[in-house]
């Protein structure tokens, strides 16, 4: 049943982030568009390489805006950005595209690089070119066309995230904000032990990935858990086992049970501030 609380006034534009691609039988952000189109939104993707450069992936998200307003007759999107897709989005809107975007809300985004990426490109340099080419060759196998995964480890860094953050202003005109997540502990997600400990040594509490220092950007709405004691991993924004955290229900906003209703809740917003 259609209860119109997700039913947006622009369409919603899904940016997704490093390591997976738009599939229509794997979607990337598992239940969520379909809890989301079921409360009236109408969703649309980036459909951008996974590894691709920011640069060249904020020019196939402007052909996906594009589209997206052709279809919808919208004149704007609201666009929902994980990880690197945040990025992408923020390059789209520096390209000429802010007019035609409504809102830009990032989960968990390196908008300011990552102290642990820091340290890695320490590694000798042909060792990461190696890494570089063998993620490139994963990802052309599952369907990029210009994977670019050198630029994309350079882009992590503090140093590479604060030139771009002085090239790309937070757009004026456009509702920008930025959520982060976190683990509450290292079994919190196993698949993501090792780089939690990791990350958590060099930059502090963090989703497996990144840390709330590494996220904040614009308006910066505070750091997200699950109401498990296991807490959100960089998966799971994304609903990568497709089930909730928890029966318990959350104690605070900020406490999830569902990543579902994380998204629900957002989108909600939007749609009461005219968007």
């Amino acid at each position: 049943m259609n209860s119109g609380e997700c039913a947006t006034r622009y369409p919603l534009l899904m940016v997704h982030g490093m390591g997976f691609r738009d599939r229509k039988h794997l979607n990337y952000w598992g239940r969520i568009p379909a809890k989301l189109i079921r409360r009236g939104a109408k969703v649309f993707y980036g459909g951008q390489d996974s590894a691709g450069s920011v640069g060249d992936n904020a020019a196939r998200l402007a052909k996906s805006l594009e589209a997206a307003l052709e279809s919808s007759g919208a004149e704007k999107v609201n666009i929902i950005a994980h990880s690197k897709g945040g990025l992408e989005a923020r390059l789209l809107a520096s390209m000429g595209y802010a007019d035609r975007i409504a809102s830009i809300s990032t989960i968990n985004t390196p908008h300011n690089g990552s102290l642990t990426v820091d340290r890695l490109m320490r590694l000798p340099r042909p060792l990461i070119k190696l890494a570089a080419r063998l993620t490139d060759l994963w990802m052309k196998l599952l369907g990029d066309e210009c994977p670019d995964s050198m630029s994309c480890f350079e882009l992590f860094t503090t140093a590479a995230a604060e030139r771009f953050n002085a090239e790309n202003p937070v757009p004026e005109g456009v509702l920008c904000q930025s959520f982060a997540f976190k683990l509450k502990n290292a079994r919190g997600d196993l698949t993501m032990l090792i780089p939690y400990l990791v990350v958590k040594r060099f930059d502090g509490e963090n989703d497996g990935l990144l840390s709330e220092r590494a996220v904040r950007w614009a308006r910066f709405r505070g750091v997200y858990t699950s109401a498990s004691g296991r807490g959100i991993s960089h998966p799971d924004e994304v609903d990568i086992r497709r089930m909730r955290f928890s029966r318990k229900p959350p104690a605070n906003d900020h406490e999830i049970a569902d990543i579902t209703d994380f998204y629900i809740r957002l989108v909600s917003e939007l749609k009461s501030k005219g968007l």
